[in-house]
């Protein structure tokens, strides 16, 4: 997704090039008229996710609400084992990205225990190979020669793929199946095409995700259990944070919405609109679930 950022800025982590975008400090009157109380005085703080259109809305949520509250904030998307470790080694603040316990399995195992484990944020999120309706298949199990024995995946190393190539070991009929890893964007527009077109394409697919508003489409059911079951998405902060940057704890801390939350901003910024603009409508809008989050900070 082309996204354009206030700042940029780069620096290194683990020999990868990361891209930092700073929001600018914002102090919003909310839809019914209460305006969030600024406690810090430009108080810097790092939030570190992936690239995926649902990270993109959270991370920027989360943001919006931090600036509202004073903070000077970062916006650092990374590598999903570049994201935990960011946190685990204190160069990220917290993440409000994590995907457990299948799709961060591994980054779970090797970094959360030099972090701080806040909880759920979502609940009911699922990974899974994703048809359009149109495809006359309904599980794994039934593929023989559909969209030429190719899923089509996103990036290399994300959990989503992991099951998939997971999958092709998993299932006999998969036997000379390949998963072809590009990049979320890459994904979504190689569905586009063939959605349009009406061609068969099968591609890694999660939600909450915009594409399912978008377009009709269906999970194959997974008798083998390779993508396991449904997940939450979690949040995790560095060691330390609550002693440093208290009020930021206790909103990450408070931070839950639903699937639907996600998915109207997802959604507004698939239609064009800049990350920032989509995430500030929907606190704007929403200013009940925000005081939720917000409730004793600066008191």
């Amino acid at each position: 997704m082309d996204m354009t950022w206030k700042k940029f800025g780069l620096t290194a982590a683990s020999a990868s090039v990361l891209f930092l975008a700073a929001c600018e400090d914002n102090s919003d009157t909310a839809d019914n008229g209460e305006e969030i109380e600024t406690v810090v005085d430009g108080d810097e703080i790092t939030l570190s996710y992936v690239s995926w259109d649902s990270e993109i809305a959270s991370t920027h949520v989360v943001a919006e609400v931090l600036e509202d509250l004073g903070y000077d904030v970062t916006l650092t998307a990374l590598d999903n084992a570049i994201m935990w470790e960011a946190v685990a080694s204190g160069d990220a603040d917290a993440m409000v990205a994590a995907w457990l316990p299948g799709t961060h399995q591994a980054q779970f195992d090797e970094y959360s225990d030099r972090m701080e484990h806040l909880g759920t944020n979502l609940e009911g999120a699922v990974i899974g190979l994703v048809v359009p309706e149109y495809m006359d298949v309904d599980s794994i199990a039934d593929l023989s020669d559909e969209a030429g024995q190719t899923i089509t995946g996103i990036e290399a190393g994300a959990g989503v793929v992991a099951a998939a190539e997971q999958a092709l070991e998993d299932y006999e009929n998969l036997d000379g199946w390949n998963v072809q890893t590009s990049s979320s964007g890459a994904m979504v527009q190689e569905l586009t095409t063939a959605y349009q077109n009406e061609d068969e394409i099968i591609v890694t697919g999660w939600s909450p995700h915009w594409k399912f508003s978008q377009f009709d489409l269906k999970y194959l059911e997974d008798p083998e259990g390779s993508f396991g079951e449904a997940e939450t998405i979690d949040t995790f902060v560095r060691e330390g944070l609550s002693e440093d940057l208290p009020e930021a704890y206790q909103l990450l801390d408070n931070f839950y919405w639903e699937t639907d939350h996600m998915e109207e901003v997802m959604l507004e910024i698939q239609e064009g609109a800049e990350p920032e603009d989509a995430a500030r409508n929907w606190v704007d809008n929403n200013s009940d679930l925000v005081s939720e989050w917000i409730e004793g900070i600066g008191e």
